[in-house]
């Protein structure tokens, strides 16, 4: 069936009283039909045959619409589809960079700003804090930290070459190069310098765990440590 271009229901019925139908009103009259009644009867024929298209008019709307939505289906699972491949693509692309660039993934943890400067003693120092033993206090002044900072570059476990008195030379560990020659005694230390200490080695004593009354009182505890260890205290 040809396909219907215009829509049927917008078709309006001649006027079959105008001249123009003259002859085709003169097919229809006789004895027993007079000219008003062949404009009626013209008037049905084409009432019935344009309910006739009307009907072929609907139909033909229905199977285009449900042609449409069935377009629109199939064009709408395409797009799912070719969605579902970009998401699985960059899926599969995070988990590629997450291997090979691990610190960029690393979770920020959620905690306040500090509000006290990081203190980092010297390694040997902490080591001796964490097992009770006598340390000396310049390790924690301004001078000792800082020191510590400049050699913070150095891997403790390295094998560096050095050279004894009688000049030979060795290998020896990076460590057991530490330079004694800056670290001041106890009793060379500054009124100044004993003021830095304190609030230095409390905050290395809370790091080593020590108990409440040493953190409390830690010039009592050094100076205990300090006679046990046969220095000036």
């Amino acid at each position: 069936m040809p396909r219907i271009t215009n829509d049927l229901n917008l078709n309006v019925c001649p006027d079959y009283a105008d001249p123009a139908f003259n002859n085709t009103r003169l097919q229809l009259t006789n004895e027993n039909i007079n000219e008003a009644q062949a404009i009626l009867l013209l008037k049905n024929i084409w009432q019935a045959d344009n309910n006739t298209a009307k009907a072929q008019w609907q139909i033909q709307v229905e199977e285009e619409a449900e042609h449409r939505q069935h377009l629109e289906r199939l064009n709408y699972k395409e797009q799912d589809r070719l969605e579902q491949e970009r998401l699985d693509e960059d899926e599969t692309a995070c988990k590629e960079d997450k291997k090979k660039n691990k610190f960029k993934y690393t979770p920020i943890p959620n905690i306040d700003v500090p509000v006290k400067p990081t203190i980092l003693p010297s390694p040997y120092a902490v080591r001796k804090l964490d097992k009770g033993d006598y340390v000396e206090l310049w390790y924690f002044t301004n001078a000792g930290l800082d020191d510590t900072k400049l050699k913070s570059s150095v891997d403790e476990d390295a094998m560096i070459m050095a050279t004894s008195a009688g000049g030979n030379t060795a290998w020896v560990s990076a460590a057991s190069m530490r330079n004694t020659s800056t670290v001041l005694d106890d009793q060379n230390l500054s009124f100044e310098d004993f003021c830095q200490v304190c609030p230095h080695i409390i905050s290395a004593m809370e790091d080593a765990s020590w108990p409440n009354d040493h953190r409390k009182d830690p010039y009592s505890f050094i100076k205990q440590s300090n006679r046990n260890a046969g220095t000036w205290l």
